[in-house]
């Protein structure tokens, strides 16, 4: 009898066991086969040795062989049975392939999973360093910041030192410059009392008179009409520079000689320096002066040339030979200078 065997591919312990199944069904019907021949080979003795028993045992023979197919039949459904379960097994075996496929997927994702995590790792470790060194570097700005604060509360103290120093520097300049204000006007109401024509800069206290009055041309000795003029001019410009109230400020009397444009420079520079030498020793000999008021003169008084330096223009922009030969009485306040930056530094500075 013809049998189908299905034999599925081993697979692990899968097919290991059907190997041994198949091994097993193997030896079976090997011994089936002996089991037949040696009946078979008992038959024909039987047969030469006991034909008398033929008959009797035909009834046995056809009952064993009813066993046998009953066997055979037996078999073949055990032999159906082991060919559906060898399909159960090929699909689990196909599902346990898949499965593994799946397990090796995981294990690779697993493993990009955890290269990930390698490269995070890093990451982190590489921010943690860089945030350690961010927090030096804020320890390190906030320690700035405190030396920063310590000087610009240093700073802060040295302004409130400095601002009451230029607030005491403003009250000296407001003294000062009330005081420079009060001789201006004293000035201009004295001269404008006595009938005198000199001009009196309102900003400056600059006094100027004409030169043609005092000097011939080329020349430095006073007239007796420059003489007269000073006879009246002197006593009160020095009756006001010279008051008590005003002598702790006045620190100089200035008398600058000036000419015109003609001739050579260091001429015109000789000859208003001996002009104005000339007006200042005719001062320092005035009679009505005190003996304190002409040693304070001889203290401030200063006499200098400035040739023609500085001269009057016209409005047209041409220069005025008349007005330029001239000279002028100028004052100064002690410390000048000082008041001058002061009042620059403490005046709005206006936008250009």
């Amino acid at each position: 009898m013809a049998r189908r065997r299905t034999r599925g591919k081993p697979r692990g312990d899968q097919g290991a066991a059907w190997i041994s199944y198949s091994d097993m069904m193997a030896a079976l019907l090997l011994l089936f086969v002996l089991v037949l021949c040696y009946n078979m080979y008992q038959y024909f003795h039987m047969l030469e040795t006991k034909t008398a028993e033929l008959q009797s045992q035909e009834t046995l023979l056809s009952a064993q062989q009813t066993t046998l197919d009953e066997q055979a039949i037996i078999l073949l459904d055990q032999q159906a049975t082991l060919d559906e379960q060898a399909i159960i097994l090929a699909a689990k075996q196909a599902e346990l392939d898949a499965k593994q496929t799946e397990l090796d997927n995981m294990v690779i994702l697993l493993g990009d999973q955890q290269t990930t995590l390698d490269e995070q790792q890093i990451i982190i470790i590489a921010t943690q360093t860089l945030l350690t060194e961010r927090e030096a570097e804020l320890a390190s700005a906030n320690l700035e910041l405190q030396n920063k604060q310590i000087a610009l509360d240093d700073a802060t103290v040295l302004l409130q030192q400095q601002q009451l120093a230029l607030s005491t520097q403003q009250q000296k300049l407001d003294d000062l410059v009330g005081v420079k204000t009060q001789i201006i006007r004293e000035l201009s109401t004295a001269l404008s009392a006595a009938n005198l024509s000199a001009s009196v800069d309102h900003n400056t206290g600059d006094i100027v008179l004409e030169s043609t009055v005092f000097f011939d041309t080329g020349k430095n000795d006073i007239k007796d009409s420059g003489k007269a003029l000073l006879d009246r001019f002197i006593p009160i410009y020095l009756g006001v520079l010279l008051q008590p109230e005003y002598s702790d400020y006045l620190g100089e009397i200035i008398i600058e000689g000036h000419t015109d444009t003609e001739g050579a420079y260091l001429l015109n520079l000789e000859l208003s320096q001996d002009r104005a030498l000339s007006v200042a020793s005719y001062c320092l000999q005035m009679p009505g002066l005190s003996q304190d008021q002409s040693q304070l003169l001889r203290d401030i008084l200063t006499a200098k040339g400035r040739s023609y330096s500085d001269p009057v223009y016209y409005d047209d922009g041409t220069i005025n030979m008349d007005a330029s030969r001239r000279v002028e009485f100028k004052f100064r306040l002690k410390d000048t200078e000082m008041i001058d930056e002061i009042r620059d530094i403490l005046s709005p500075q206006t936008n250009p």
